[in-house]
């Protein structure tokens, strides 16, 4: 099932705040997300509800279905934005770009990319690469 882009952004949110904080509040989704705390009050609600978040006095965590779609956009977040920069483009504008990619690229073609991305690196170290990215 596909989930809504604003639904995987908090899912990530959490992720990357809980790996940071001892506990993650409403309060710090808000000023990371840069949201009003109300909207982010309702959007928890919703995800309590879908089964992706829990919360036990103000904690906010993920559940095991949450950490799931998270850690698949983080990852997809991470690595786009890592060969963007590889490839040239400004950091500001590489993060933001991969912000937006992350939720749009299909499973299939994330896979066929870090695929690519893992033969290129391997090919470097074995000192065979090709002047050219196929």
């Amino acid at each position: 099932m596909k989930t809504h882009d604003s639904t995987e952004n908090y899912l990530e949110t959490i992720l990357i705040l809980g790996r940071q904080e001892s506990k993650v509040r409403s309060i710090d989704i808000a000023q990371r997300l840069d949201f009003s705390k109300p909207s982010v009050s309702v959007a928890i609600k919703k995800l309590c509800s879908e089964g992706y978040v829990e919360v036990d006095n103000g904690n906010i965590t993920l559940t095991e279905k949450g950490r799931e779609i998270a850690e698949s956009i983080y990852e997809k977040h991470t690595v786009i934005s890592e060969w963007l920069i590889f490839l040239g483009v400004d950091k500001q504008t590489a993060v933001s770009d991969a912000c937006r990619m992350e939720h749009a690229i299909s499973d299939q073609s994330f896979q066929a990319m870090k695929d690519h991305i893992q033969n290129w690196k391997q090919s470097i170290y074995s000192g065979k690469q090709d002047k050219q990215l196929r």
